[in-house]
């Protein structure tokens, strides 16, 4: 199968795309896409045809971000420059250069070091809460819940697992939605910049948190460069930051307009678990995985795709279609989510998986907790959107605390 001219998307697909995608998993095949800006690819919509893209090497990384830059008409970061340093991470590479990258990240990011979060999650979890409850009253007691709590529970975690300075951390919220709205090019400076710095100064006076290890990975036997190590925190802030807000604010959504499965939830919070598994598939904060590129045609899903050209593969897609989860445009909180690619597959699964449901199992065992009366602001009115093909997240959340 080939296909001709691409298929144009605005940006009214970002609110919505489940119908483009159920109509292109029908139809079957890869889709020919041009998304806003220009750039054309093939989007990969099917589960099993997903699953094996996001394992096959023949889609490279390595090449795909300066390929994407030239597309869009941009110059690749100069070497020596600070920016030059963030597309250095292990998402953006392949073997063997991402053997070595992500097992010296393995070995600082282990399960103990998620595990002793856990009493520190708890803490900021509560406190967001109490100053949630605070500043509520029986007149005004709405709040935009992605603001006031999905967006700065998740910074706060992974600041203080890289050794952020508290100070900072606003600094770093600001960056971290510049990245989601479109601010690509001015968050990714600032962010770079101020990496540089920390690591100069981690290096300098290093700690107990993760960007020390990662310095410490780099100066035994040098097989972390200072640019790697950069890379590397980069990577961390953003996936370890943005995707666990949309996990967050999706999840939160999902359950306000599905009443019932709210109340099932709060009548067994065992089922928080398998909860976060089900907002996750259902609604997954990153739509379109990392990007890949073809060095050679390739056929996948019975379409020939030529060399040269980008490969998307739609997470959000695949993982509502029918072939693999029964009725899998219904939220259902007790259904066996797992098997899921909201996390990936392959050797780019996400490394941060634990610490994402660490947080949100907690934030959603609290929240529900602390506030029973918890409904939407505005029943009926569809949420905001990020504006962005790679990640899936609701903008804002107007809620009444009750």
């Amino acid at each position: 199968m080939t296909a001709g001219e691409p298929e144009a998307r605005d940006e009214e697909f970002f609110a919505d795309p489940h119908p483009a995608y159920r109509r292109w998993r029908e139809e079957g095949g890869a889709r020919h896409v041009v998304f806003p800006g220009g750039v054309k690819g093939w989007v990969v919509t099917g589960y099993a045809e997903a699953r094996a893209a996001l394992a096959d090497p023949r889609l490279r990384k390595g090449a795909a971000n300066e390929a994407f830059l030239r597309a869009l008409g941009r110059t690749p970061p100069a070497g020596g420059g600070p920016a030059s340093a963030l597309p250095a991470h292990m998402l953006n590479s392949d073997p063997p250069d991402h053997t070595r990258l992500r097992k010296l990240v393995t070995r600082a990011f282990t399960t103990r070091r998620v595990a002793e979060l856990r009493p520190r999650i708890e803490a900021i979890t509560t406190g967001l809460l109490d100053a949630m409850a605070a500043a509520a009253t029986d007149e005004a007691d709405e709040t935009d819940l992605v603001e006031s709590f999905a967006m700065p529970l998740p910074i706060m975690v992974i600041c203080e697992l890289l050794g952020v300075p508290y100070a900072d951390r606003a600094a770093f919220q600001v960056r971290g939605t510049g990245m989601m709205t479109g601010r690509d090019r001015e968050a990714f400076a600032e962010s770079a910049r101020y990496l540089t710095d920390l690591v100069h100064a981690k290096s300098e006076r290093p700690g107990d948190d993760l960007l020390s290890e990662l310095i410490r990975a780099r100066d035994d036997e040098g097989r972390l460069s200072e640019r790697e190590v950069i890379s590397m925190a980069f990577l961390l802030l953003l996936a370890g930051h943005e995707t666990t807000v949309s996990l967050i604010a999706n999840g939160a959504w999902a359950l306000l307009t599905h009443p019932e499965q709210l109340a099932a939830l709060r009548a067994d919070p065992a089922l928080i678990p398998g909860a976060v598994e089900e907002f996750l598939r259902w609604e997954s904060p990153v739509n379109l995985a990392t990007l890949r590129y073809t060095e050679e045609p390739v056929v996948i899903a019975g379409t020939r795709i030529p060399a040269g050209s980008f490969v998307h593969v739609a997470l959000t897609s695949a993982n509502r279609d029918a072939d693999r989860f029964a009725e899998p445009d219904g939220l259902d909180i007790a259904r066996d989510a797992g098997g899921h690619l909201a996390f990936g597959h392959g050797i780019h699964h996400c490394l941060g998986a634990p610490l994402a449901r660490l947080e949100a199992g907690i934030a959603f065992t609290h929240l529900l907790r602390r506030f029973p009366g918890l409904r939407l602001a505005r029943p009926g009115e569809a949420p905001r959107w990020y504006s962005n093909a790679r990640f899936r997240g609701v903008a804002a959340l107007p809620v009444r605390l009750g």
